[in-house]
């Protein structure tokens, strides 16, 4: 499409666009493949052509696909087929998806057996984030108290989240991992209506600060996933790691936040994070986000490190876009053709619907599923909703 310039081509367009590919290619696809109406919940693991090639069931994918569900009526229409299904994966979740101290396992057989502990905090994050959004829709106690529970869990696991199930040994190399005050930044607007006021700015505001003042690399601009419990850089594979998706994604959190404010400085703050991360990441001989990388340069661990995976490019894409709309600067919205380009030229399955998710380094299809074990109906939605309700605002704005 050839964007240059300083402004985004025609946005009107491409906000027609990300809408019709998000209710006539995605949604569609996930609601006639995934629901399983004999046990309840939903199958993830779906090939190209939405067939289930394994019934297990991932409580934070399950937690994903409520909320997004429960988005769309909330936001977009009340479709009462929306809400069906996320109460649908609601009922089952709520009747299997907790052990006896309320901990969300991480996963269950296809009848709702337990199959994995609740090591993984993240179930909890996506159950709460479900229950809350559910509870906007249906405004029933039962899914905020779930929601709240959910999220009082979360807190109280916060400084040790794995618990008994860590398997590093004590003492050694402590690190502080980025993943769960990134994902408070988000999750405590998304429940804000649940909660305190104070509690609410005093957890995002120490949450704006643990990410931008201890995460950040300010010597390059790049965003750690480990720290050492006081902040400081840990000269090892895990202290050396950038996951550049994960710190363009947390930026689109702080946008939030900053607009929130009105605190414009740390808006601007996050666009140079999110420029200067795809600066570094973008791969210049084939196109697209390295999945992993080494701050230093050297080899990462994760073997999979230069695969271009569909979540990164999608959380790019509503990070440029929110970072244009707050701050106008052009090199959002040359980012943002850039990656545009890329990821519709090579995601999107208009024969099957849904998106791949998973690409090597050249950009090809490595492997065709459309959901599986960390892949859901999450990201592509989620993404498409908010590109394009960002584009219709700079359209109004004339940006």
């Amino acid at each position: 499409m050839g964007y240059q310039g300083k402004k985004i081509n025609d946005p009107g367009r491409l906000a027609g666009l990300y809408r019709k590919e998000l209710l006539e290619n995605v949604i569609p696809f996930w609601m006639k493949y995934s629901p399983d109406e004999m046990h309840g919940g939903y199958f993830t693991c779906l090939g190209r052509d939405g067939y289930v090639y394994d019934t297990d069931k991932f409580m934070w994918l399950q937690g994903r696909q409520v909320w997004m569900f429960s988005t769309l009526y909330n936001r977009l229409e009340k479709r009462q087929e929306w809400l069906d299904m996320a109460v649908h994966g609601a009922s089952f979740m709520e009747k299997h998806g907790r052990d006896s101290e309320g901990n969300w396992y991480f996963a269950l057989d296809r009848s709702g057996r337990p199959l994995v502990q609740p090591y993984n905090i993240f179930s909890d994050c996506f159950a709460t984030m479900a229950f809350g959004q559910l509870f906007k829709a249906t405004g029933e106690a039962r899914h905020a108290d779930i929601a709240l529970s959910g999220f009082q869990n979360i807190l109280s696991r916060r400084d040790n989240p794995k618990g008994k199930y860590n398997k590093a040994f004590p003492g050694t190399r402590p690190v502080r991992n980025f993943s769960l005050p990134m994902i408070l930044c988000n999750l405590a607007i998304e429940i804000e209506e649940l909660l305190e006021r104070e509690v609410l700015e005093r957890l995002t505001g120490d949450m704006v600060k643990e990410v931008m003042e201890v995460f950040v690399d300010r010597e390059q601009g790049l965003v750690l996933e480990n720290v050492a419990p006081d902040g400081s850089f840990v000269d090892s594979f895990d202290g050396r790691l950038l996951n550049p998706g994960h710190g363009i994604e947390a930026m689109w959190f702080i946008m939030d936040l900053a607009e929130r404010n009105e605190d414009f400085s740390l808006a601007r703050d996050a666009v140079n994070i999110v420029i200067n991360t795809l600066g570094h990441s973008w791969d210049d001989e084939y196109g697209g986000i390295y999945y992993f990388m080494d701050i230093l340069g050297h080899p990462p661990q994760q073997l999979e490190w230069n695969q271009k995976l569909w979540w990164v490019h999608m959380e790019t894409l509503i990070s440029l876009l929110k970072g244009y709309r707050l701050t106008s600067d052009s090199r959002c919205a040359e980012w943002f053709g850039r990656v545009h380009d890329y990821t519709w030229q090579r995601y999107p399955d208009p024969e099957h619907g849904e998106w791949f998710g998973y690409l090597d380094r050249r950009g090809e299809v490595l492997l065709n599923l459309k959901g599986g074990k960390w892949k859901g109906c999450f990201h592509v939605p989620r993404g498409l909703l908010q590109c394009h309700y960002i584009l219709e605002d700079i359209q109004r704005r004339g940006m």
